[in-house]
């Protein structure tokens, strides 16, 4: 079962998606705790999450893990995971509104980081960590 997590593609250029994914979801994190007012709690209780401490704290914590396995390409598969489900739930939170306020274009404008690291987290679920990963170290030991 760990080999089916590890096994990953042999591209190097798949480094590149690991990074932007992995610094994004990092830096979003730890914004989370540094900002809790814009970036925390208080937006998702803006947005009219429950329990918005608890779940700016629990994203947050999620995002500072998986981008940091995500950087390292150590388990990139299942850590790619939860950055799937969080670009999900932010598009259907937050870019649902916009779509029906302000129409298509302006929702697609405001949510161009989202698909991409919603597309990039998807990408590394199917691919893997790359050449340049634990995972590939890892895996080829085993």
């Amino acid at each position: 079962m760990i080999s089916s997590i590890l096994r990953t593609d042999a591209s190097p250029t798949t480094l590149l998606i690991r990074l932007m994914v992995g610094a994004v979801f990092l830096s979003e994190g730890i914004q989370k705790f540094l900002f809790p007012a814009v970036r925390g709690a208080g937006r998702f209780a803006k947005i009219g999450l429950p329990n918005p401490e608890f779940l700016g704290s629990f994203v947050g914590a999620f995002e500072i893990i998986s981008g940091i396995l995500i950087l390292l390409g150590l388990f990139t598969r299942l850590a790619a995971v939860p950055t799937l489900v969080i670009m999900l739930v932010a598009i259907a939170t937050t870019k649902s509104a916009v779509l029906q306020d302000q129409g298509f274009w302006e929702m697609m404008h405001g949510s161009r980081t989202d698909w991409s690291m919603l597309l990039g987290s998807i990408f590394l679920i199917i691919r893997g960590g790359g050449a340049w990963s634990l995972d590939r170290t890892f895996s080829a030991r085993a």
